[in-house]
């Protein structure tokens, strides 16, 4: 069996694929997020190195199957986070995630010196404070301990040295870290200047599919398999989760429904966004790019809101929005929680609720919130159109996928079909494809995708809404204009 870990914002969940990349085991433990100010967002690696032997000994248990049936191991996680490590590999500190908007400084003086569109068009990355150069430039200026780093990680990096005592990290997630050369797919001396970085900071580069190492004993005991297994190098969630989905060549937007909400498609062409709503990566396993924008608190979103009800579930939350009629009354949720990454990057912009009046209840604040979040896909799904992006039909993944309704409001913002998807915890399974083709078992990623994939519904936009939600979306981004005088300056330029 091949085994698939997520390391994801809130939990770590892990799958097992058979022979025939079918999942047949699932296990996962949860784990907290720390808040500690306003527009900090961290986690401490030792919550993932706990994690992981519980999930994975679930998802054994599930199968019916033993350790010792595990032939590969694949890690796909939150990208975007900063972590210092001795040379043992041990953290120095916790991380600093995706979500985390402490480095935004670090990026002001650049922008001064540097046009943001030359910035982007050599690293296909917006110059902004929640990439990994600039919250490593942070943690150096800030913290004692980071100066003594032998080199720093993102979250999957990290257990892939923990695990196997290699420091590797794939071309995708280093194309988001605004110190790789799009053209050149390497790391770049100029780019690492402009934090004051060196190369020995880094992990090497190797390509996803690829195996970084085996299993040591300190990987044995973290994650309970026999020593010697190979780990694949891995990559982020934002590839991961269209791989494990089956999306692994042009023509389907990606809409991952997560704690965050991360809206992609695939394209031959390095294309870059003039305007820096999408961002250009180097996709797993091949030569094609993926153009996404890598996302906004969006089941963040939700959850917080369910919690703040006191809905019981989010059955019950679909069926108050469900009650409401679509346009939520003309209410409008602005999902900025943790700054805006549509209809514009803002990170000072802050989320809200507008329209309220004494008739709306807790079902039309649940049916807004599902709408405020399907307005950001709509913005995001015309920019692709715009660039020439494939992009024909949405394909939702993640948790969010559950909800018939929120694909149906997807559907009919966007005037797009939009696929269910069958599998679930498509990061995991994004990361076991990666670890069958590391070890031979499949020829190459989009084979294994192909095989993996499986669409449970497709659901088809209600023309009878169309032009309701057109003027809604229109309200929305009109909201946001008349904020922006209240934001900050930081947008990507």
């Amino acid at each position: 069996m091949f085994l698939g870990i997520d390391v994801g914002s809130q939990s770590l969940k892990a799958v097992l694929l058979d022979q025939a990349l079918r999942i047949v085991g699932r296990g996962g433990r949860p784990y907290p997020i720390e808040f500690p100010q306003p527009g900090w967002a961290e986690q401490h690696p030792e919550l993932w190195e706990a994690a992981l032997a519980p999930a994975v000994a679930d998802a054994l248990a599930a199968a019916g199957r033993k350790p010792t049936d595990v032939a590969g191991i694949g890690i796909a996680g939150q990208l975007d986070g900063s972590i210092p490590v001795a040379a043992n590999g041990r953290a120095l500190g916790c991380c600093l995630i995706w979500m985390d908007r402490r480095a935004d400084a670090c990026c002001d003086g650049l922008r001064q010196r540097e046009s943001a569109q030359i910035f982007r068009q050599r690293t296909g990355a917006n110059l902004d404070g929640s990439h990994m150069a600039p919250k490593m430039r942070w943690q150096l200026d800030n913290w004692p301990a980071a100066r003594t780093a032998a080199r720093f990680h993102q979250p999957v990096t990290y257990l892939v040295e923990r695990l196997t005592g290699e420091a590797a990290i794939d071309h995708g997630l280093a194309s988001t870290t605004l110190a790789y050369d799009l053209a050149a797919a390497d790391f770049a001396t100029d780019l690492l200047d402009n934090f004051g970085l060196e190369r020995r900071m880094l992990p090497r580069l190797a390509r996803s599919e690829e195996v970084a190492g085996r299993l040591g004993a300190i990987g044995a005991d973290l994650i309970g398999l026999p020593a010697g297994l190979p780990v694949a190098v891995g990559t982020g969630d934002d590839f991961s989760t269209p791989l494990g989905g089956g999306i692994a060549t042009p023509g389907i937007v990606a809409d991952v429904l997560g704690t965050a909400e991360v809206v992609g498609a695939l394209d031959a062409r390095p294309l870059i966004d003039a305007c820096g709503l999408v961002e250009t990566h180097r996709f797993v396993g091949t030569e094609l790019h993926y153009i996404e924008n890598p996302g906004w608190v969006s089941g963040g979103a939700l959850e917080w809101l369910r919690a703040l009800l006191r809905i019981d579930g989010f059955t019950a939350f679909d069926a108050l929005a469900a009650g409401v009629p679509p346009g939520s009354d003309e209410l409008i949720f602005l999902p900025a929680l943790t700054g805006a990454m549509t209809p514009e990057w803002q990170a000072a912009a802050r989320g809200c609720f507008y329209g309220l009046t004494p008739s709306h209840g807790a079902g039309h604040l649940a049916r807004a919130a599902l709408e405020g979040t399907a307005y950001g896909l709509r913005d995001v799904a015309e920019r692709l159109h715009a660039m020439g992006v494939a992009a024909e039909r949405v394909r939702v993944l993640g948790g969010g996928a559950k909800s018939r309704l929120w694909a149906q409001i997807r559907a009919d913002i966007t005037g797009l079909p939009v696929e269910r998807s069958a599998v679930t915890d498509s990061s995991a399974v994004g990361a076991a494809i990666l670890a069958a083709v590391a070890v031979g078992h499949a020829p190459d990623v989009a084979t294994a995708a192909k095989a993996a994939s499986a669409v449970a519904e497709v659901i088809e936009p209600q023309a009878h809404n169309r032009s309701l939600y057109d003027d809604m979306h229109g309200r929305y981004r009109q909201l946001f204009a008349s904020l922006k005088p209240m934001f900050a300056t930081g947008a990507p330029g």
